[in-house]
């Protein structure tokens, strides 16, 4: 009986071992991976967040267009260039890398338009504009909220992609970086503000 009992353990050990060398690995790329799968849920909802911003200062875009135009009609190309780009901008894109770029040529153009206000003292002090300005100020102020929140999603799944080892099961299962929201140039990263009269 006891030469039966020291057969068994053995052979009970080394199953045991061999299926902690089986499960432990497996379930450890199971939550590797679900990590790396919520990151990138994550990322696609900051992301739609960044659109519904985009699309609040779309929308403000032409009655801003409409206000300078009747006060700086000289300054076509200005205005010209800002509705392009908003066009741009507004279009399906394929990836967000596209979305990114279209936004920045946008914003620049935005910014000069804007800045147009200085020449025109009119136009400044123009209640319709300033009340535009405002809301534009305050959905840029919601865009880079929500770009920081997409920016910090981003950076915690480059961190994965870029770590070992879960880089080696990010690889297997095609899971990659992504592009941060940025913007090109320390002039773009406010609104510029028009004084009062």
């Amino acid at each position: 009986m006891g030469s039966q009992l020291a057969q068994v353990e053995p052979t009970v050990v080394v199953g045991v071992c061999a299926c902690a060398l089986i499960l432990v690995p497996a379930i450890w790329i199971a939550v590797v991976y679900n990590g790396f799968a919520r990151l990138r849920q994550t990322i696609r909802e900051s992301f739609s967040g960044i659109d519904v911003e985009l699309k609040r200062r779309h929308d403000l875009i032409p009655n801003l267009v409409l206000t300078v135009e009747g006060y700086a009609k000289h300054e076509r190309e200005s205005i010209e260039a800002v509705v392009h780009a908003r066009t741009r901008a507004m279009a399906p894109h394929a990836s967000a890398i596209d979305t990114i770029s279209s936004e920045q040529v946008l914003g620049k153009s935005l910014a000069r338009l804007i800045a147009i206000a200085e020449k025109y003292p009119t136009l400044k002090a123009d209640q319709h504009f300033l009340e535009l300005q405002r809301e534009l100020s305050v959905a840029e102020d919601r865009l880079a909220a929500s770009r920081r929140f997409y920016n910090s999603n981003v950076r915690e799944m480059n961190a994965k992609c870029a770590s070992f080892p879960t880089n080696i099961v990010g690889g297997i299962f095609g899971f990659e970086e992504v592009p941060f929201f940025e913007l090109d140039s320390p002039a773009e990263r406010s609104v510029p503000r028009v004084s009062g009269p």
